[in-house]
């Protein structure tokens, strides 16, 4: 395997990592938007709370961790996403940091109307971030990114049936993930009838998916070929893979199997995410921009894998830790504070 493959690999499985952990933040923040009126949804807004601290902001170096390498190791790549894509990327930046805003002045509020106002923040920009990601996503997809700087539509290169079909998907699965999680943590923090209402809620979620996902097809095949070729061609088996791991976790989730439920969900999710890359393998950029051809120089890529293993070795046990902290503090029903 050439080191540029193995930098491409390294920097998906970052990507993994994001859709994984801050997906499900993403998708919390959701639920939040659902949760009912102040009193009712009090127990499942603070069951979010601490579902998702002390994590849910580290998530973040995920991305930043992607961007770094993408940048460092595909510099064509990234000018051309960033230049042609900078409208859902600038917003999805203004979702994250009006997200991490409101959630942090809702637990200083003391006013009912100030609670329900950044409360409303949270949730509106955690449902509209995920969305113009799954946006962008699609636009590189469908190769509607050309190499170079600003050589795409400003505007249809992420307007677009594949792209408004990511989006949907993207905040959906968001979605669904979270509901997985939370109906667990619910009953480790011994709260079943927390755990019940987002099982029920998450299976509906679950059905919405698979009804959009079904539709997608003809909207792929109609609108983004070759990613529709590649997809039911080499990328068949992990397409399938995805199938049954969301059917497997959405059974599981119906007999309340919950710790096997957030396995299967998680498995689903990252079947759907290596598909789209296995799809257009090698090409980064469609329709014929290669990983080698966007690649840097082998000094620079080599760099960047011991800068990679040296930041690997610094970063996993610190948030291994704060995860084990998450943990613990659902089961013992800590504050997240």
């Amino acid at each position: 395997m050439d080191v540029a493959r193995v930098v491409l690999v390294v920097m998906w499985v970052g990507l993994t990592l994001y859709a994984l952990l801050a997906g499900a933040d993403f998708g919390a923040g959701a639920w939040d938007l659902m949760a009912g009126r102040s009193r009712p949804g009090m127990p499942r807004r603070k069951l979010i709370e601490r579902a998702i601290g002390p994590v849910w902001e580290a998530n973040h170096v995920w991305l930043i961790f992607v961007l770094v390498v993408l940048w460092t190791a595909f510099p064509g790549v990234f000018a051309s996403v960033m230049s042609t894509l900078y409208i859902p990327l600038t917003v999805a930046a203004l979702g994250i940091i009006a997200r991490g805003t409101a959630f942090a002045f809702r637990k200083a509020a003391r006013e009912l109307w100030q609670r329900r106002l950044f409360g409303g923040a949270f949730a509106i920009s955690s449902v509209l971030t995920p969305f113009f990601f799954g946006t962008v996503a699609g636009g590189i997809a469908s190769g509607r990114v050309p190499p170079g700087l600003a050589r795409g539509n400003i505007v249809t290169s992420w307007l677009n049936p594949t792209s408004i079909l990511g989006g949907v998907l993207a905040v959906l699965v968001c979605v669904y993930l979270a509901g997985a999680y939370l109906s667990d943590d619910a009953v480790e923090g011994g709260k079943p009838e927390v755990a019940e209402w987002f099982r029920a809620r998450a299976l509906v979620a679950a059905v919405v998916i698979g009804a959009v996902a079904l539709g997608g097809i003809a909207v792929l095949r109609w609108d983004a070929r070759p990613l529709y070729d590649g997809l039911t061609g080499r990328a068949l088996p992990v397409v399938v893979a995805s199938a049954v791991f969301g059917v497997a976790s959405l059974v599981l989730l119906w007999w309340r199997v919950y710790s096997l439920v957030r396995a299967a969900a998680m498995l689903g999710v990252i079947a759907i995410l290596w598909g789209w890359p296995l799809a257009q393998y090698p090409v980064m950029l469609p329709p014929n921009l290669t990983y080698l051809q966007a690649a840097a120089e082998m000094s620079v890529l080599v760099a960047t894998m011991v800068v990679i293993a040296v930041g690997v070795l610094l970063i996993a046990p610190s948030m291994a830790w704060l995860i084990d902290l998450q943990r613990r503090g659902l089961r013992e029903g800590e504050s997240p504070e």
